[in-house]
């Protein structure tokens, strides 16, 4: 005989609560890419032919390296979030799974810096 309910044998086992944060995080970052990566390919088709001096003068506008640390901010925390959810599915092993989690994590951060750092560099040094 069991004294104890059924769902106390799957209590601490369920919804951390944080799904819907994820989900909403996702979403408003693809519609950000979107936009953000419509803005870069017309720049981008608009700089066609155009010179090291005259991209750098693009990317030395405000709005231009504004915009691009934008869509690097957006594109890596969206690739994070998305590469989250495809280990947490699919990596059974829970070291296993921590692991690739800190390393997915580190890499998009330090990706990220490392772009954002470029555009800076460029826009700002001549």
């Amino acid at each position: 005989m069991q004294l104890r309910t059924p769902i106390s044998h799957i209590r601490g086992l369920g919804s951390a609560k944080e799904g819907l944060g994820h989900w909403t995080m996702q979403r408003l970052t693809a519609i950000a890419n979107v936009v953000l990566i419509a803005w870069f390919l017309i720049s981008a088709m608009s700089l066609a032919g155009a010179d090291y001096q005259e991209t750098r003068a693009w990317l030395a506008s405000p709005i231009s390296a504004g915009l691009m640390l934008l869509l690097i901010a957006s594109a890596f925390y969206h690739a994070k979030l998305g590469l989250q959810v495809v280990i947490e599915d699919y990596v059974h092993h829970e070291g296993l799974k921590i692991a690739a989690l800190i390393a997915v994590t580190l890499a998009t951060i330090g990706l990220g810096v490392i772009s954002a750092v470029a555009v800076l560099k460029t826009s700002i040094a001549g």
